[in-house]
């Protein structure tokens, strides 16, 4: 029942990062605009993918650390109930994350500062990394960028504790940093214009609604077993 219940989370994870474009506009968003405006015209698009796997490469690497040491926790003997535990945490963030973007509520915004020490250190990288005008500096720029302080990402990395293994915990960020993509990638592109988009509140409502609505969905599913 636990793998139905996982697939069902990566898709959970998947609609996430896609839903919480509306929050990535805003905290990415900058940097990805700042991204695309150095890069070359002819180029820019190509340059801006790469940055783009660079970003996925990290999130990814935090997943595959995080269920590493859920695989860890998985020798004690409560183990199984830890991870449902984490599990129904997961899904409780999700709910929680869902009213924030709908504006509901600010809660995120907190969690973001925890990363702020270790980004502090990694931004004056990332800067002497501008111009973006190679492949090499694109990944290596976008691998510094996933470590961007972000509620969104936090709150995905629950879901890779609750996936009890390494390589499902890497799935887990796997697919919500492919979630991410479509967003960002257009926000390289055309930044002014998706920020517009962004701005629109019933824009906001309806993503914090459909993934509110999911997680819901999904929680119920999981305690009626």
């Amino acid at each position: 029942m636990f793998e139905s219940t996982y697939l069902l989370g990566l898709a959970g994870w998947l609609l996430a990062g896609f839903l919480g474009g509306v929050h990535c506009l805003g905290m990415c968003g900058g940097l990805a605009a700042a991204l695309g405006l150095n890069l070359a015209q002819d180029r820019r698009f190509l340059l801006l993918l790469v940055a783009n796997l660079g970003r996925i490469s990290s999130y990814t690497l935090i997943g595959a650390l995080l269920g590493g040491v859920a695989a860890g926790l998985a020798l004690l003997p409560w183990a199984n109930l830890l991870q449902q535990l984490l599990y129904l945490l997961s899904l409780a963030l999700l709910i929680l994350l869902g009213c924030y973007l709908a504006g509901w509520l600010s809660w995120l915004t907190r969690l973001e500062r925890m990363g702020q020490p270790l980004w502090r250190r990694l931004q004056p990288r990332l800067a002497g990394l501008l111009p973006v005008d190679s492949l090499y500096k694109a990944y290596l720029a976008g691998a510094l960028w996933g470590w961007l302080p972000c509620g969104l990402v936090y709150t995905a990395a629950t879901g890779a504790l609750a996936s009890g293994s390494a390589w499902k915990g890497a799935a887990t960020l796997l697919a919500f940093g492919l979630g991410t993509l479509p967003n960002l990638l257009a926000m390289g592109v055309a930044a002014s214009q998706l920020n517009r988009v962004r701005q629109q509140p019933w824009l906001r409502r309806l993503a914090g609604g459909l993934l509110a609505g999911y997680a819901v969905f999904a929680l119920i599913r999981f305690l009626m077993g």
